[in-house]
């Protein structure tokens, strides 16, 4: 025991001791919240990953709806309801 208490009397070991505590535990960048941190960024990129694969889609149906005026006026019907003057449109409901 005595060759421990040696070392505590050292000011460089016990302020590298507390420094060490201090980085593990208390400081705002601790061990804890790294792993926080990582395991939300593998979080984000997975949604990252999905948004852009869901952003192709939508970007080839695009250029297909704008390549093709018959897709773009079936669109244009069953999303907003658009309709010819010379038309009545009626909406089923089903219950």
């Amino acid at each position: 025991m005595a060759k421990y208490l040696k070392y505590t009397k050292n000011f460089y070991v016990v302020f590298s001791l507390f420094f060490v505590v201090w980085m593990v535990f208390m400081d705002s960048n601790d061990i804890f919240s790294q792993f926080k941190l990582k395991s939300k960024l593998k979080e984000l990129e997975k949604q990252k990953e999905f948004y852009l694969e869901r952003k192709e889609k939508i970007q080839e149906d695009r250029e297909e709806l704008m390549s093709n005026y018959e897709m773009l006026e079936k669109f244009a019907r069953e999303r907003y309801l658009m309709k010819r003057k010379t038309e009545d449109l009626y909406v089923v409901v089903e219950e």
